[in-house]
């Protein structure tokens, strides 16, 4: 079995056939799913979703994209449901940044804000971080050194950069369909310095689908291409891989 760790199960591409979308999953061998808060507007239905379907959770958060959108009075409203496993996903993104250079600043301090308020209301309520980080490896790891977590987290689609192997004591790294992409070289070299039990499968879906299926809308059943590949670079059977990374979410979020 397979716990889908960061699947947007709320987003507008699921609406027609959700119910498919989850009947495949399950049949496929996923257990569980988890709908990482991505942004305030979602947020509603994925509290639905989880609502009604009992092997769905949620998180509340807010993406960096979204910070103009951020309400902690929203996230509080929510948190305390018993669906509610993990705060985010939050963090660092300047992929999308301006060539100006003090707006960029601006931008900047603004995430690294909400940023640390997150990882501020995870540590209040105890549970457990989902990070995003995108060409922001160098300013994550300052914040997350400087504010421990109680209760650890997840480097949601790890980006291979090996200085973020540094938090392997308190955090897990989410591996997706990346990591069967052909240009995926870098992944692939630091997978094996990953430990076992501090790897967690992903689909993000519905973005980053896994090889053969580029191109095409992901979902919460292509994990098994995940796993495979994984199984590959670890030289270990399949089932061991669902089985390590299985008990390694229900550790993380507690399910």
């Amino acid at each position: 079995m397979i716990i889908d760790t960061h699947t947007h199960l709320d987003d507008d591409r699921y609406i027609d056939d959700l119910d498919d979308v989850i009947s495949r999953a399950k049949s496929s061998g996923i257990s569980a799913f988890i709908i990482p808060g991505a942004s305030i507007d979602t947020l509603p239905r994925a509290v639905e979703i989880a609502k009604e379907y009992d092997d769905v959770y949620f998180a509340v958060g807010v993406h960096p994209y979204d910070i103009d959108s951020y309400d902690k009075s929203i996230l509080e409203s929510y948190i305390t449901h018993p669906k509610c496993i993990a705060v985010g996903e939050c963090g660092l993104d300047y992929f999308r940044l301006p060539d100006d250079e003090d707006e960029a600043k601006s931008i900047k301090e603004q995430q690294a804000k909400v940023f640390i308020e997150q990882i501020e209301l995870a540590n209040r309520y105890e549970k457990p971080l989902i990070v995003h980080i995108r060409d922001a490896s160098s300013d994550s790891l300052d914040i997350l050194m400087a504010n421990p977590l109680k209760r650890g987290g997840v480097l949601h689609c790890y980006n291979a950069d090996e200085t973020l192997l540094k938090l392997k004591d308190s955090f897990y790294y989410g591996i997706g369909g990346v990591i069967t992409f052909k240009n995926a070289k870098k992944l692939v070299n630091v997978y094996p310095k990953i430990p076992e039990d501090r790897l967690l499968i992903e689909t993000d879906s519905p973005y980053l689908t896994p090889h053969p299926h580029r191109g095409e809308r992901n979902e919460p059943s292509y994990t098994k291409l995940v796993a495979q590949k994984m199984a590959l670079l670890s030289g270990v059977d399949v089932d061991k891989i669902e089985e390590i990374t299985t008990q390694n979410a229900k550790e993380l979020f507690g399910i």
